[in-house]
């Protein structure tokens, strides 16, 4: 990875930058392009995480970095750096517990505080939201006059001019601020468009009231001979396209943050052992070789060795994988597992920035920043067509002038130019389309994050879905019970559920569940006596069944041989056929001897099957990546319809990133699906991630789009959503720019009042919005 090699060279260094004040992908291209004129400094730049990630030479300053960006027109921000892991003396803590575990919490937030607060940089929903109430409540009087005669009144046009001056300078502002920004360094985006079309339609509506202050004395009256009143041309523009920016400035504010969510899932307290007193500290606080303890139910601080004690820890925040972990003296457990039963003493292995955790984030962090920001069409488009379109209103300005010496037809036919070609549908093709694809995915359960989400749906060919959580339902169930020596299946479940109930192993509860379920007529579990467990071993107990008492142990094969129960060779076969089938195989035994086995699985969700053949139809292939073994991958694999070769077994969290960056490098463009936080980096590395809703949260922020239900049919119905959406907003993108080829050379040889351009240039902005509006239907 380049990234972690640049670490490597001493005479390089990597630093971070929050930017603030970039739109669009014309803002990232000169940020990159600045940078990139400094000798050896390549530059990364995330517009959605207005961020940038710089690789800088040991002869450039941070400052210079720092001043080359603000001189491009933005504001740079320089991360800092983590402060160096302490904490302070015991009798410190002890003077004051309280005080002392809130302020030593604080570097460590603060840390972190420049990834918190990254997305609040830029225009704000909160900041555009009063320009667009005023917008609005100005624009609907100063349409409705100027478009209906009957409510016309004498002189209405300077009222009308009044009620649009705010909405075209304040309302407008941002559009404004950020065109002269693009202008003073000779660029142009949507914005410039959007600047020059309503300034030009107030300013000439203005200089015509002006010209002639009767020409509106009258309701209904306005003299088309020059050209008109255009002042709601001006303020609908604006509205629409303030409309847009808002909706996307507040979907941009909602997206989160993976690396705060991976963050917040760290325990926040750690009890460690000294001298043989234990102390409770900021878990941040812990240092290596730091022995701490984890009683039952709590999260495991940090990574390290387990110097003390047995359990069954649950992995599945980290790994998304549903069968806890046994652990005893000895075993590594990772920092923010679950401690399920025992009490265990750990030393610490890795804390800080070291630990698996904070590496995860790190893996999301530059998978995020490395994936290229894909540019919207729109703007690369305006790039090349605001200048043609300055360049054809003052050559048609002049060309009037020069041929007829009339000034005021010049002007008129010069302005009929930029208003054909103000950008109301450009803008609206992508923004309406996106928000009734959206709006329509979200009753359907189904959140799409933004237009280039759609981009990526359209290329995908492979697709990564992780076994548990995904395709199935990553939690443990009963399959079946195989009985021996004579006892019957359900005794050999009713005498194990009793015990386990007593039990608060995970397995236990999916044990003593389906021995619930199973009993005749709703009824009880019988009640179990001189119950005991041993954690990573068996429990055992009295059961009182049928008038008889009975002598029951359940557990694995060494908690048999424990006590006293041997198991004969077709005893072991019968276990080893289980577990091949990839199920996890407990064994029952009563009165001393084995009865049976209760043989648990992770069901496999009710339509999987069905979608992978969905998407084998859509033209995607499906490949299953788990890191469960592989006996049970493939019994998984087979049941769905994935052919062997396309079981990817054994995985751990950084093998599948490497699975996707390698599927990418022979040429795929590759989709992930999952739901845990060990999908995470995966998610971010791939070309669209998408998470399942019942998943974690962290899944859920890396991903690309959210399928809030757990069906994987609602996985096939996203694609064919973001595809269709995608679709109509090329549509709209076409019919934007047909209009503008067709209304230009029209305006251009003074054929086009601007008020028929502008009645033109609101029927393309109609069109544009009754195709979007077609989305409402998907999927009835």
């Amino acid at each position: 990875m380049s990234n972690q090699e640049s670490f490597n060279q001493p005479a390089q260094r990597v630093i971070e930058l929050d930017i603030e004040g970039m739109t669009c992908a014309s803002c990232v291209n000169r940020v990159e392009r600045k940078l990139g004129k400094l000798e050896g400094v390549e530059a990364s730049v995330n517009l959605p995480l207005e961020s940038a990630h710089v690789t800088v030479p040991a002869t450039v300053t941070d400052q210079q970095i720092v001043d080359t960006v603000n001189a491009t027109g933005y504001k740079a921000t320089l991360r800092q750096a983590p402060a160096p892991h302490t904490r302070p003396a015991a009798s410190d803590t002890a003077n004051s517990p309280g005080h002392e575990h809130h302020h030593d919490a604080e570097p460590m937030h603060d840390e972190h505080s420049g990834h918190e607060n990254h997305m609040d940089h830029g225009p704000s929903a909160s900041t555009l939201r009063p320009r667009l109430i005023l917008a609005a409540i100005l624009t609907v009087p100063v349409f409705a006059i100027s478009m209906i005669p009957a409510l016309q009144f004498a002189n209405w046009g300077w009222v009308v001019g009044a009620l649009a001056l705010p909405v075209v300078s304040w309302a407008a502002w941002p559009f404004h601020r950020a065109a002269a920004i693009n202008a003073r360094h000779l660029a142009s985006t949507m914005d410039t468009l959007v600047s020059i079309g309503v300034i030009a339609a107030y300013v000439y509506s203005a200089w015509q009231l002006f010209a002639d202050p009767r020409m509106t004395e009258h309701p209904g009256m306005e003299s088309m001979s020059g050209g008109g009143l255009y002042f709601e041309v001006a303020a609908v523009v604006t509205t629409f396209l303030l409309l847009g920016r808002y909706l996307e400035a507040n979907a941009k504010a909602k997206a989160g943050n993976a690396l705060k969510a991976l963050l917040n899932l760290g325990a926040k307290d750690a009890t460690i052992l000294e001298g043989g007193v234990e102390r409770k500290i900021p878990a941040d606080q812990l240092l290596v070789d730091d022995v701490f303890v984890v009683r039952p139910g709590e999260k495991i601080a940090t990574d390290g060795l387990v110097v003390d004690g047995a359990s069954a820890v649950d992995a599945s925040l980290v790994t998304g994988e549903s069968v806890p972990v046994e652990v005893g003296t000895g075993s590594a457990v990772t920092g923010a597992t679950i401690n399920t039963s025992g009490r265990l003493l750990v030393r610490a292995t890795r804390v800080g920035s070291d630990t698996t955790l904070a590496q995860m984030g790190r893996l999301v962090s530059q998978a995020q920043t490395g994936k290229a920001p894909i540019a919207r069409l729109a703007d690369r488009i305006s790039s090349v067509f605001v200048p043609i379109v300055l360049v054809i209103a003052l050559a048609t300005f002049l060309l009037w002038l020069f041929i007829s010496g009339d000034l005021n037809g010049a002007f008129t036919a010069a302005v009929a130019v930029l208003v054909i070609a103000c950008p109301c549908a450009l803008g609206l093709a992508t923004p309406v389309g996106l928000l009734t694809g959206t709006g329509r995915g979200a009753q359907l359960g189904i959140l799409i994050k933004g237009p280039q989400v759609l981009e990526d749906t359209r290329h995908v060919d492979t697709i990564l879905l992780d076994k548990t959580g995904t395709v199935t339902s990553g939690k443990l169930a009963v399959d079946h019970t195989v009985a021996l020596n004579g006892h019957s299946p359900a005794s050999v479940l009713t005498l194990a559920g009793a015990v386990e109930s007593a039990s608060e192993h995970p397995i236990a509860h999916a044990i003593a569940a389906a021995a619930k379920d199973a009993m005749p007529d709703a009824g009880t579990l019988p009640a179990v006596e001189g119950f005991s467990s041993a954690p990573g071993g068996g429990v055992q107990g009295r059961v009182v069944l049928d008038g008889s008492s009975k002598a029951v142990v359940v557990g694995r094969s060494g908690w048999l041989e424990e006590n006293g129960i041997s198991l004969e060779a077709g005893h072991r076969e019968i276990l080893a056929a289980q577990e091949n089938g990839g199920a996890t195989a407990i064994w029952v035994a009563v009165d001393g001897a084995p009865a049976g086995i209760v043989s648990l699985s992770d069901t496999i969700k009710p339509g999987s099957a069905a979608a992978i053949q969905k998407l084998k139809g859509l033209g995607i292939r499906p490949i299953l990546l788990t890191g469960d073994n592989a006996a049970v991958a493939a019994q998984v694999a087979a049941a769905v319809g994935i052919p062997p070769e396309d079981v990817f077994a054994g995985v751990l969290p950084e093998g599948k990133v490497e699975a996707v960056r390698k599927l990418q490098a022979s040429g795929a463009t590759v989709a992930m699906a999952g739901d845990g936080v060990n999908d995470a980096a995966a998610l971010a590395q791939s070309d669209l991630g998408i998470a399942m809703g019942s998943g974690t949260d962290v899944a859920i922020e890396a991903s690309d789009l959210t399928v809030m239900g757990s069906d994987l049919g609602q996985l096939v119905q996203a694609i064919e959503l973001s595809r269709k959406t995608l679709s109509t907003i090329k549509t709209n993108l076409f019919w934007a720019f047909f209009y503008n080829a067709i209304g230009i050379p029209v305006a251009a040889l003074g054929l086009l009042n601007p008020m028929i351009a502008g009645a033109a240039m609101a029927a393309s902005s109609v069109l544009v919005v009754a195709n979007s509006l077609r989305l409402r239907s998907f999927g009835k």
